[in-house]
């Protein structure tokens, strides 16, 4: 196997302790982006200026420094009830971002019933399960807490795997579960994306009214604001590509863990390889998917391992066959 118990408790306590880094950082983000909305509003409106030269002083950054802990107590509220709404809210909007349905035994007897024996066969609770109407092949898992878990599949995915292949997909979610991939990666999609979005609506408020209605001397002052919003953003970006592509691994390491069979989850990867665009679905929902095609600049940003290499690592350590090498491989 691909990992021992203690391996595998070593990577659920690393996802746990980062995603508890995840929350800390958060509010900090957003400190940062609050102090520099203050720096552009001191550079517009020309508080803290000496009027007699028109230029930025000492008391300009004085009076942002002074604000400082209205700041801080405005981002951590702003926070808080951030993570409130996600909290309750967050399946509902990545459902509605990928246009996933939720469906009930009778609906989809088969898939339901793979999915529910497998959770027996490991005593976890039976999560949601709900499918998107598209030819394309993927699935996810999604949830924070134990009542909210979810497991997504696509039309796609169902038709063209057999049995044991859409086992193994729906053992590699579960999986994801366990290792409480999940919980970390959809505080990950919740926050980031929030800063995400300050930082652009920062951004264009800057562009459209802030460097023009400036006063000579506060171009200063909205340049480092320019430079600390660039900062949050860039932070946000990395936090997202820190976030180890070994998950992909481990995850496959489980599905064969929990079906024994290495051999459909090798069959299943090959058939999902340049099949699994979905096109509508954000950026940040694309991490959870079991693969994501979109690699940015030279694969430096991707968020999945290649297929290839993961069937590798499941030839190599999990008793798997190579497939044929008359199979297409991408």
């Amino acid at each position: 196997m691909l990992f021992g118990a203690a391996g595998l408790r070593t990577h659920i306590w690393n996802n746990n302790l980062r995603s508890l880094i995840l929350l800390a950082g958060f509010p900090v983000l957003l400190i940062m982006i609050g102090f520099a909305i203050t720096l552009v509003w001191m550079g517009v409106s020309g508080d803290g200026f000496d009027t007699a030269k028109g230029d930025v002083t000492a008391a300009a950054l004085d009076g942002a420094v002074q604000l400082l802990p209205r700041i801080m107590l405005v981002s951590l509220i702003v926070a808080a009830v951030w993570f409130t709404i996600a909290w309750f809210f967050h399946q509902s909007m990545i459902d509605a971002s990928t246009g996933a349905r939720a469906v009930r035994r009778e609906e989809e007897k088969q898939l339901y019933n793979l999915l529910e024996n497998l959770c027996v066969s490991r005593g976890m609770t039976m999560p949601r399960l709900a499918i998107i109407e598209t030819d394309a092949m993927n699935a996810y898992a999604s949830g924070i807490r134990e009542d909210q878990y979810t497991v997504t599949v696509t039309r796609g995915l169902m038709n063209r795997l057999d049995r044991d292949e859409l086992e193994a997909v729906l053992a590699h979610e579960l999986s994801h579960i366990r290792h409480a991939d999940v919980r970390m990666m959809v505080i990950a999609i919740i926050f980031v994306g929030i800063i995400s979005f300050a930082a652009e609506i920062t951004f264009r408020g800057l562009l459209r009214g802030g460097v023009r209605g400036g006063r000579r001397g506060g171009g200063v002052l909205i340049l480092a604001a320019f430079a600390m919003i660039a900062l949050a953003y860039l932070l946000a970006i990395l936090i997202r590509f820190s976030l180890s592509r070994r998950r992909e691994y481990m995850a496959d390491a489980g599905a064969v863990e929990l079906t024994k069979n290495p051999d459909a989850m090798i069959s299943a990867l090959q058939k999902i390889s340049g099949q699994a665009e979905i096109e509508k679905a954000p950026s940040e929902v694309r991490e959870l998917f079991i693969e994501n095609p979109k690699a940015g600049f030279m694969g430096v940003f991707a968020t999945h391992p290649p297929i290839q290499k993961r069937i590798d690592m499941l030839v190599e350590h999990a008793g798997g066959k190579r497939p044929h090498p008359s199979v297409p491989q991408r």
